[in-house]
């Protein structure tokens, strides 16, 4: 795996989000100059086409239905049918439909090995004479890259962990927003002697579990510092830090509502934006969610806990998803002309605005005040969503792995240490620490 050193990632990231603040783009990284983009694809003639479009997002159907108004406004002979469907069926769905070679013509990628696995199976057109590709930061490039380097998806956002908060339950309630793991439990206790279920955790699909964990297994092994430290080999899952933050996990579980390993994540953002849970750990990407079903809550953002008073709160970040054009389409300049709109600030802008997402392309500044918070906590301190962008690989992934075993901990079948063991053990099978 194409494993982004951390530093790199962090100050790329910083350039990028200082840019969207002040409203003009990011100096191209990698010695890229303006001008060297391919140009623009020309209107495709002929009779009207109809692209299919894929997404794991149901929740942005209304948002792209406005979007995809507007593109075909431009492009009259284009017509794009949006399909979503449930995220946890999305993998199986698209890859049938890709070894069948019907179906989708615009494909969403998960990142980083997502997109590399389904690029080095042939599936995908490369993308890199798009214009617009060379504008994109290359660190968020690398998250849907093939291994042979070349380009095979637009990213859409900068994605962040964090701990949704109700603001109005916790002032009635006398309470301070934590920022430790100690004051993390003092809080969750307050609460739930009121009532009140402290966090609404869903833990029915696993992926849900390492997004809670990377928030909060912070307080333990800390940021960045860390990271570096697994990826040079310097330290190992199964090493007390690590070991420790998923005690903490087992630790909140009286914390969660009952019988959460159930729940579905629907079910957990009603709790929440219902007003019977003060908090809620997920992606940035749930704040649109939030404001949709309740658009008059109280909610604000807290980052990644510190491992002591006073410490760092990093942001957890992650590139999200890309989409790319498949290799079977009967409308590749179509097609073409479409991601080429995707990676337009125009659509940038859209994407942002209308799903307060912060989005991947330059140039693009956010107008959503909580996403403007995200972006000065990032450029404060920020790491990577450890499992997601370094330990995606292996069959099953380490990260898979590693969210099983979480759900294993949580019904008895296995403890700590296990969980621990696995994670490692599935590491040792693929991953090369770097020198």
């Amino acid at each position: 795996m194409r494993r982004v050193g951390v530093w790199l990632f962090c100050v790329v990231l910083m350039l990028v989000l200082a840019a969207c603040n002040g409203g003009t783009s990011a100096p191209v990284s990698g010695g890229q100059t303006e001008g060297t983009s391919a140009p623009a694809a020309e209107p495709a003639k002929g009779e009207p086409v109809e692209l299919v479009m894929y997404s794991w997002r149901t929740e942005d159907k209304d948002a792209y239905a406005k979007f995809l108004t507007e593109f075909e406004k431009q492009h009259t002979n284009i017509k794009v049918k949006f399909k979503s469907f449930k995220s946890t069926e999305y993998n199986t769905i698209l890859s049938n439909s890709l070894t069948s070679g019907t179906g989708v013509d615009i494909v969403q990628l998960r990142p980083y090995s997502g997109a590399t696995s389904i690029a080095d199976a042939g599936y995908l057109l490369p993308l890199d004479d798009v214009k617009g590709v060379a504008e994109i930061e290359q660190s968020y490039l690398d998250a849907a890259r093939g291994s042979d380097q070349k380009v095979y998806g637009i990213p859409l956002s900068i994605n962040s962990a964090v701990i949704f908060y109700n603001k109005k339950l916790f002032e009635e309630n006398g309470l301070v927003p934590p920022q430790t793991w100690d004051e993390l439990l003092q809080v969750s206790s307050e609460l739930q002697k009121k009532g009140i279920i402290p966090i609404a955790q869903a833990g029915k699909a696993s992926y849900l579990l390492s997004i809670a964990h990377s928030v909060i297994g912070t307080s333990s092994y800390g940021g960045n510092e860390y990271v570096e430290q697994l990826l040079s080999g310097q330290a190992k899952f199964t090493d007390p830090a690590f070991t420790e933050s998923i005690k903490r996990m087992q630790e909140l579980a009286p914390f969660f509502p009952p019988d959460f390993i159930g729940i579905d994540d629907k079910d957990a953002q009603a709790l929440f934006y219902t007003g019977k849970a003060a908090m809620y750990i997920n992606g940035s990407y749930r704040l649109e969610t939030f404001e949709k079903q309740s658009p008059d809550l109280p909610i604000d953002i807290l980052p990644a806990l510190a491992k002591e008073k006073g410490g760092e709160t990093p942001m957890i970040n992650w590139v999200d998803g890309s989409y790319g054009i498949a290799k079977s389409t009967k409308h590749p300049e179509e097609s073409k002309i479409f991601v080429e709109w995707i990676a337009s600030k125009e659509f940038g802008q859209m994407f942002s605005d209308d799903l307060n997402r912060l989005s991947a392309i330059s140039g693009v500044t956010p107008k959503h005040p909580l996403v403007q918070k995200m972006t000065q906590l990032s450029e404060k301190s920020m790491a990577p969503f450890l499992m997601l962008v370094h330990f995606g690989e292996g069959t099953p992934t380490t990260k898979t792995t590693f969210e099983d075993s979480l759900q294993g901990l949580y019904i008895n079948q296995i403890d700590v240490e296990k969980v621990a063991g696995d994670t490692q053990a599935s590491a040792d099978k693929w991953f090369k620490p770097k020198k």
